[in-house]
């Protein structure tokens, strides 16, 4: 194959007579995109994509002349919504790869391309720029202060990634691409360089990153760390230990069980907390006034009736949940903020045979940039994990008949685990999150009520799930 894109270009304009090929994949992006998991706009129809820039990455005469490594940034418009995605393109006219069929695109006249993060034959050629600290025009490849990488290891995608794609080059390394770009210095590599300055022990070491400019802007591309082979996925580990329970004929509590997960539990809130303290020595903290507190509660009521206009479901809670926001005006302020992980949940955790590991500290997709960057109370994050314990529990009741006994079952679980979360937080921390019932109610709720619109919006069955921690959680007490 020949392309009108010389090796190493860089266009602002990606879209003049030279560069056709660019002009037919951005044609075809508009169908393709929605079929693809990390994409996240499949709430609106695509109006527009426009390319943004174009870089040939160059490969080496080893790879020869018939093959293609495009690096493509395009905006996406969605009516009034535009953002910006970065993927990657192959081509190779001597063989078919082995990709998944979804990742073809199908252009209307042009050459067979396709979205080339899982062809292990071209993503190798990313980690040895990484190696090389090659610049490629605009695009910048670097290691991180003392890491040595080696060379020639090929790369397969995670598959269980959503809104990014992380690829894992031979049982070693691990590179996040961000899928969704933001401007500046992307948080999940900032938090992460901040941590592993202090030492913290909770973080798989940042190795190197691509990055480069957006709209005048910096912007990260990608994240490479160090891979861990041997973890275990929290969320894997928790489901696991509730499917044993819900399955067993005894009726005894959770605590009375083998593969009872609460020490795990508990191991996981002292390691969020020290998590927490880590980040704030390396960045700080400041005190949240009554103005602030004021802030968040519009925020809340916000989502909530942008929430409950998409959802009728939730309609009925509406009372009870702006009762439980507008407390928040009252806690005694200031209330200390910090940066913070902004995601978490069982799924962003990995147990190592010396521990818990945090992983993606991007923050929560949705959120906007400056809501990401943000000073935000501690307890943000220990409400999201308490959100997680629930989703743990009653995932095996999604899609089934009602059934009252097994829904007290995994609500005895889920309540197990919390306790046993918040007490190892407590420990390490010398805090107890539930001594501020109000704050982390409030967040949990407004977490909640998130999840109310991504399940609506993505996985109707999944509803029940936070429509019933938020009857639980608002009627707790009355």
């Amino acid at each position: 194959m020949t392309s009108d894109i010389t090796p190493g270009s860089h266009r602002a304009d990606p879209t003049g007579p030279q560069d056709d090929l660019v002009a037919q994949i951005a044609a075809a992006l508009p169908t393709w995109l929605p079929t693809q998991r990390w994409f996240g706009g499949k709430d609106r129809e695509i109006t527009a994509v426009r390319p943004l820039a174009a870089t040939e990455l160059p490969m080496g005469p080893s790879a020869g002349h018939d093959v293609l490594l495009l690096h493509l940034v395009v905006e996406v418009e969605q009516g009034d919504r535009r953002e910006p995605y970065q993927l990657l393109i192959g081509h190779r006219d001597d063989q078919v790869p082995d990709v998944p069929a979804t990742a073809s695109i199908p252009l209307a006249d042009g050459p067979a391309v396709y979205e080339a993060s899982g062809d292990a034959d071209l993503t190798c050629h990313l980690l040895d720029l990484l190696a090389e600290g090659a610049s490629v025009d605009a695009l910048a490849f670097t290691t991180e202060p003392g890491a040595e990488l080696e060379t020639g290891l090929r790369g397969h995608p995670i598959s269980t990634e959503q809104s990014n794609t992380s690829i894992v080059f031979g049982g070693q390394y691990i590179l996040k691409l961000f899928r969704r770009l933001t401007p500046g210095t992307n948080k999940d590599l900032v938090l992460h360089r901040a941590l592993r300055e202090v030492g913290s022990d909770h973080i798989a070491d940042p190795l190197g990153s691509i990055s480069g400019e957006l709209d005048g802007e910096p912007v990260t591309f990608g994240m490479l760390q160090r891979f861990m082979p041997d973890a275990a996925d929290g969320w894997v580990m928790a489901t696991t230990s509730v499917r044993d329970f819900m399955a067993d004929p005894s009726g005894l509590p959770p605590g009375e069980l083998g593969g009872d997960f609460s020490g795990e539990a508990y191991r996981l809130g002292k390691a969020v907390a020290d998590v927490h303290a880590d980040l704030a020595e390396a960045l700080g903290t400041r005190e949240a006034g009554r103005d602030e507190l004021a802030e968040t509660v519009d925020a809340m009521l916000e989502r909530l009736e942008r929430v409950v206009g998409e959802v009728p479901e939730l309609a009925e809670h509406t009372d009870p949940l702006v009762a439980a926001f507008r407390a928040v005006a009252d806690v005694p302020a200031p209330v200390t903020a910090q940066s913070v992980h902004g995601d978490l949940h069982l799924g962003q955790v990995l147990r190592t045979l010396q521990g818990w590991l945090l992983l993606d500290f991007e923050g929560e997709p949705a959120a906007s940039v400056v809501e990401r960057a943000s000073l935000r109370s501690p307890l943000r994050d220990v409400a999201g994990m308490l959100r997680s314990f629930d989703y743990a529990a009653q995932q095996l009741l999604v899609g089934q008949p009602d059934d009252d006994a097994q829904a007290a079952r995994a609500a005895a679980w889920a309540e197990h685990n919390r306790a046993a979360f918040c007490d190892g937080y407590a420990k390490a921390s010398g805090r107890d999150p539930r001594d501020q019932d109000v704050l982390l109610r409030a967040f949990e709720l407004d977490k909640a009520v998130y999840e109310v619109a991504y399940e609506h919006a993505n996985r109707p069955d999944w509803l029940l799930v936070p429509l019933a921690s938020i009857r639980r959680l608002t009627t707790e007490g009355s």
